[in-house]
């Protein structure tokens, strides 16, 4: 199997690295990355005090039931490959890999 790429009209190759992981150990849940995905491919999820998912409303301020957010990875099949998420990450959370052809 080769990784899935693209040539472009310059004859260049390029090849798309898709959102693989999150570390929520190390985010913070700031929703930066959220807010920049063009393609609803993240979630924000509470945590409360004993590691279980709870879904946040975004439109409720109500933060007493969480322990920490954190952001999830949705809806992978959506991803474009802009890496978008990763370059605003205040954190490094995300890692991204090549479609496999």
């Amino acid at each position: 199997m080769s990784a899935f790429s693209v040539t472009l009209p310059s004859g260049a190759t390029w090849t798309p690295t898709f959102v693989a992981s999150l570390d929520e150990e190390k985010c913070i849940g700031c929703g930066r990355c959220f807010k920049v995905c063009p393609r609803g491919v993240l979630e924000l999820v509470g945590l409360n005090d004993e590691g279980e998912r709870i879904r946040v409303d975004l439109d409720d301020d109500d933060d007493e039931e969480y322990e920490k957010k954190v952001m999830t990875i949705a809806h992978q099949e959506l991803c474009i490959g802009c890496t978008a998420c990763s370059r605003i990450c205040p954190k490094k959370c995300y890692s991204h890999a090549p479609a496999q052809a």
